[in-house]
């Protein structure tokens, strides 16, 4: 798996043989989510906006946005809505403006409730247009309001007199008769000009179209993120953050998963490969306690790195790969009676081949050989926290039998410089493998000569089993 890519097959695998867990954690996020949502209250959104008449360049649209939401529209809108000295501050970060198409600013106000976000957004939209009216030129000082006016009686004062000088000039009497009364015409033509752009400058007139487009509609639902949407994003964070800690688990392990890495690890030759039919394993004592529970609950009693069990060959077929094993071990140890089986404790696979690769051996020194018979094996199961292996009798070497994939580099080295410590020689190496069975067809022997035999735990002595 450390060397693999990932691929979506893997994924699947994962999310299969780790549904319970991955369903558990989901519903952990989604608890998560919805504790989330109660430390956060829901939030209530909408808009209202303002038309702003005539040609606007962005520029300028951009500061009435800042002027929608300065400090004097807020604190206003804060006052008439009844907030305390200071209420500004809280609403300033629940008010936001931006520039639209078509000239419009759109107010934007949040809120606990539905009615206080429309009453927001409708009071500080009525603020920024009396504002942006007060900032265009609208005064309460009689005086400033009175300048334009007598700006207009002076201009028309003065084309009056123009006219009464133009027709006091001698017309058409003279030469310069005829230019006095051209540049007074000229004069006259200006000063209307410059009173008709005044009038349009006019800063009432702009007041006057600046206009509410009606009030805000009431929001019908929650402002992003809502309370679903928090329990979903915690159920969604914990199942993706479940997967990839599988699988980055499942890259960075160590575990050799390779005949070559295993023989390596341990220091001796590959005998073999032999297949064990895959079962439900077998439930030990050490197994019944609260944590063994609910490791079965959560389903991670099973290995979901493991590929899936190709289909084998029937009993017969998986019986010539333990007598080939058999006759390996004889030519590798020929004049060995009797060897160690070391199985690392809590690999049932491994446990399993062990036994039925005793059960072969015995069957065929029984039924003879002209080679010679195989030697008498006996099971040991040794802990790979703390190996200790029997002390050497009359055994002539240990063979190591393990499933690939289950155990460190260095919980295999322990196990060899245990055997070592023992006075055994390491003298090869079994990896078993578990497949899906098929129907038993007619063999050569019995079928209760294909029984395994059982395993003996600990530090056993002794006789073979």
């Amino acid at each position: 798996m450390s060397d693999d890519t990932i691929r979506l097959v893997t994924i699947g695998r994962m999310i299969r043989r780790r549904r319970r867990l991955l369903i558990i954690l989901a519903v952990l996020g989604a608890l998560v989510g919805y504790g989330t949502s109660l430390l956060f209250p829901p939030r209530y959104t909408t808009s209202a906006s303002v038309l702003l008449p005539g040609a606007w360049e962005e520029r300028e649209l951009l500061t009435q946005t800042q002027i929608a939401t300065s400090s004097v529209v807020i604190d206003r809108a804060a006052a008439t809505l009844g907030r305390p000295a200071g209420g500004g501050g809280e609403l300033r970060d629940r008010v936001s403006a931006e520039a639209a198409d078509g000239n419009i600013i759109k107010i934007s106000g949040t809120a606990d409730t539905p009615e206080h976000a429309q009453q927001l957004a409708d009071q500080v939209a009525q603020q920024f247009v009396a504002f942006a009216a007060r900032i265009a030129g609208d005064s309460t000082d009689p005086e400033a309001a009175a300048r334009p006016e007598e700006l207009r009686q002076m201009v028309v004062r003065t084309s009056r007199r123009i006219t009464e000088l133009a027709d006091a000039a001698d017309p058409g009497r003279s030469v310069e008769s005829v230019q006095t009364r051209t540049e007074l015409a000229k004069l006259r033509t200006t000063l209307q000009e410059a009173v008709n752009k005044l009038d349009q400058a006019d800063p009432a007139a702009v007041r006057a179209d600046m206009v509410v487009m009606g009030p805000a509609a009431r929001p019908a639902g929650e402002a992003p993120p809502t309370r679903t949407q928090l329990i979903v994003a915690g159920a969604l964070v914990f199942f993706l953050l479940a997967v990839i800690g599988h699988l980055t688990a499942a890259r960075m392990s160590r575990r050799p998963r390779t005949e070559p890495e295993i023989a390596a690890a341990l220091g001796s030759a590959l005998l073999g490969t032999v297949d064990v039919p895959g079962e439900r394993p077998a439930r030990r004592p050490e197994d019944r306690g609260p944590r063994a529970r609910i490791r079965r609950l959560l389903g991670v009693d099973v290995r979901w790195d493991v590929p899936t069990p190709w289909t084998s060959g029937d009993e017969a077929d998986r019986r010539i790969r333990y007598r080939r094993v058999c006759a390996r071990l004889r030519e590798q140890v020929p004049a060995a009676r009797r060897l160690l089986v070391v199985v690392p404790d809590g690999d049932e696979i491994a446990l399993r081949a062990a036994g039925q690769l005793v059960t072969e051996a015995e069957s065929g020194s029984s039924a003879g050989s002209s080679s010679g018979e195989f030697p008498v094996l006996r099971v040991v199961a040794v802990s790979v926290s703390r190996p200790l292996v029997p002390d050497r009798g009359t055994e002539a070497g240990a063979l190591v039998v393990l499933s690939a994939g289950s155990w460190t580099a260095g919980e295999l080295a322990g196990i060899a410089e245990a055997c070592a410590d023992a006075g055994h020689e390491v003298v090869g190496i079994v990896v078993a493998g578990t497949v899906r069975a098929r129907p038993t067809r007619s063999a050569d022997r019995a079928p209760d000569e294909a029984t395994p035999a059982l395993a003996v735990r600990g530090h056993a002595t002794g006789g073979p089993v």
